[in-house]
């Protein structure tokens, strides 16, 4: 079916990448996609990590799918979470549409692969307001920031390798110091809940009218610095925790934290790098998994979970289709080349199209030449 024809059906398949939890749609949202005439088929057991049933799911008005297949097969847009995964290569097809966080700045595997099977990929990290916000990135970014903090503190005890510092400090006793490094969603909510368990913290950004609004709100309770290399540098040597939290919207994280810098970083000091969906803003870190997620390089941890949200999925279903759910709708019921004629955040979320890259910024982190969109997407 062409992408500008109405889509009848809406698959939901179970996420598969390790460790993801997430669901892409709540029960409320398959009830809105119906009321809207649109069909909606669910992967058995798709929420169960969520703590949403089949049940739930069928009284909303959803068909239960045995397979994955059949869900892939049957639907003309795809509704997920994460990018496709290889195991779900197969089930790519022409003209297929699917909306779910892509990064392919970060996943290039993932970009050819949708470029070679002409599917019309719609990412939710490059949905773009007219204000330069990201609304469907926001929700998870909120949630990575504040997962950030408590995930530090974790490996700040000794018995996970950390340097045995209470994140708080008690009477008496430095607390730990924690350097956020980007203000924005994610840096901001990881400074506010460190600023909550009483750490002593340092946020940094180029972007001085946003550090003067955290400073506005918070009062002087989190130290707000300009961001360039030598304030980088002098904080992450005196740091217990770094958290790094740069975005650059579709495009790959730039490197804010040297090599040369974590090897002056104390031992048993925590890095999270929350960037690394984007491919990471420490020089140092790679992707982990849930499973296994912190190493240890130059005497420092790194954690480094590319899907940190996952961990508290019932939280995180819920917030993401929320941000989601209207833009579902639009896109079911108008099919993506009127959805975005008639809506520029939606325009600006689709990243691929007609075997091409669409989306400028991509397309420039990919090094390859960028697709009209128009023509990518005939009415």
């Amino acid at each position: 079916m062409s992408p500008a024809a109405a889509l009848p059906v809406v698959g939901v398949p179970r996420e598969t990448k390790p460790g993801e939890h997430r669901v892409a749609l709540t029960p409320d949202g398959v009830a809105e996609l119906v009321a809207h005439g649109v069909e909606v088929v669910v992967e058995r057991d798709a929420g169960a990590d969520s703590a949403i049933t089949d049940v739930e799911y069928r009284a909303a008005g959803a068909e239960i799918a045995d397979s994955a297949a059949e869900v892939w097969s049957r639907a003309a847009m795809v509704i997920k979470v994460k990018e496709p995964q290889p195991e779900e290569f197969e089930h790519l097809r022409p003209g297929l549409v699917l909306f779910t966080y892509l990064h392919l700045a970060a996943y290039p595997q993932v970009a050819e692969v949708l470029r070679d099977r002409h599917v019309v990929g719609v990412a939710y990290e490059t949905v773009q307001a007219a204000d330069g916000s990201l609304p469907l990135l926001a929700p998870m970014s909120e949630v990575a920031g504040r997962m950030a903090t408590q995930v530090g503190a974790h490996f700040l005890q000794r018995a996970e390798g950390g340097r045995g510092v209470l994140l708080g400090g008690v009477p008496g006793v430095r607390p730990a110091r924690v350097v956020v490094l980007g203000a924005g969603n994610v840096g901001w909510n990881s400074a506010w809940i460190a600023q909550g368990m009483e750490a002593e913290v340092l946020l940094l950004d180029r972007n001085i009218d946003r550090l003067r609004f955290v400073d506005q709100i918070h009062q002087g309770r989190i130290v707000t610095l300009a961001s360039n290399r030598g304030a980088v540098a002098r904080a992450v040597a005196d740091a217990d925790l770094v958290i790094g939290a740069v975005l650059v919207p579709a495009g790959r994280a730039p490197i804010v934290v040297t090599e040369e810098m974590v090897r002056t970083m104390r031992p048993g000091a925590v890095l999270v790098d929350v960037a690394v969906d984007q491919g990471g803003c420490i020089e140092t870190t790679h992707e982990t998994s849930h499973d296994d997620p912190v190493y240890e390089r130059h005497g420092v941890i790194h954690y480094a979970v590319g899907n940190m949200p996952a961990a508290v999925p019932f939280t995180s279903t819920y917030a993401l289709t929320n941000a989601t759910l209207p833009h579902a709708v639009t896109l079911a019921t108008r099919g993506v080349a009127g959805a975005a004629a008639a809506d520029s955040m939606l325009r600006s979320g689709v990243n691929t199209a007609g075997g091409g890259i669409v989306h400028p910024t991509v397309a420039a982190a990919l090094g390859v030449e960028v697709v009209d969109l128009a023509a990518a997407l005939p009415a």
